[in-house]
């Protein structure tokens, strides 16, 4: 049987710098006071907004009430529109979240700060727009938004021939011929993962199209390679002017070798954060990346911490 959300989730789409944005959204702006201002979810790459179900049911039974928390799904990822752009490039994932808060905010008359987590990917964003917009944020939350290994300059000429040859082949995603398949490769991906939770993210994560199948809801081209270097030292100039107080939160079975090898060694990343000016961190167990999947209960006590 597939999982059953206690607060049940409105869809809905708003219009963001040209595309239709899909919105995941828990309770509305009624909820939103300035103990409790809107929290902002941010997901990770090849992920989808409906993902944070759990950890916002396991929240809202920590808390003892309703929040107005709103999950979009990135461009190119859900049911958010792909731009049909060849790259994905960082900035405009910035934008777009500038933007979606204007449009919410200012529909809502809310003129506050407000709390926002992002995981992996998302807590990149989450991080920069923190840093870029420090008094739109009350609290920030990364859930192992890490970052990527420092390049050097002379990387660039190879990875624009990567992206040139690249662009010659058009990238595709595997499909799968039932939701139950789809199901089961979300578990193959995670074993922390409960069938439960595998069968109800498995309509959200993907949808059938004409041929039958069920298609994951991502843009191929998000698998390119980026033509743009990861700039370590422009990153942290960001992190720097970061004010709200953070919590990093990461799980104990995370191995950032699986990703990067030993080219982003760990004490690295301590250094890097070293520079925000207020962090505080937590570790949940037994726990790997996607820690809003494997613990949601430890991660909703430790949120109903901090953002209180």
């Amino acid at each position: 049987m597939a999982y059953l959300p206690q607060r049940h989730p409105q869809s809905s789409f708003v219009a963001v710098r040209g595309l239709q944005y899909h919105l995941h959204t828990w309770g509305d702006a009624s909820l939103a006071t300035p103990a409790h201002p809107p929290l902002v979810l941010l997901h990770g790459w090849m992920d989808v907004g409906a993902s944070f179900q759990f950890v916002v049911d396991a929240l809202a039974a920590a808390e003892g009430f309703e929040r107005w928390v709103i999950a979009p799904d990135w461009r190119g990822f859900g049911l958010t529109a792909t731009p049909g752009a060849d790259t994905y490039w960082f900035p405009d994932y910035l934008g777009d979240l500038d933007a979606l808060l204007d449009t919410l905010t200012g529909a809502a008359g809310w003129a506050g700060p407000l709390d926002l987590l992002g995981h992996s990917m998302g807590g990149n964003v989450a991080m920069s727009y923190a840093g870029v917009r420090p008094a739109r944020i009350r609290r920030l939350v990364n859930l192992e938004g890490f970052g990527m290994p420092e390049t050097r300059p002379q990387q660039a000429p190879k990875r624009l021939a990567q992206w040139l040859d690249e662009l010659k082949t058009p990238p595709a995603l595997r499909s799968y011929d039932s939701l139950q398949a789809v199901a089961e490769r979300l578990l193959k991906n995670n074993p922390l993962l409960t069938p439960d939770k595998a069968a109800w993210l498995a309509p959200h994560w993907s949808r059938r199209r004409g041929d039958g199948r069920w298609h994951i809801l991502g843009d191929p081209a998000h698998k390119r390679a980026n033509p743009v270097l990861y700039r370590k030292d422009e990153a942290l100039e960001t992190w720097k002017l970061i004010t709200a107080p953070m919590l990093w939160v990461e799980g104990d079975l995370t191995d950032t070798t699986q990703w990067w090898g030993h080219r982003y060694p760990r004490s690295d990343f301590d250094a890097r954060l070293a520079v925000v000016p207020n962090v505080q961190r937590a570790r949940l167990a037994p726990c790997g990346h996607m820690l809003h999947h494997d613990q949601p209960e430890a991660l909703a006590a430790q949120l109903q911490r901090f953002l209180s």
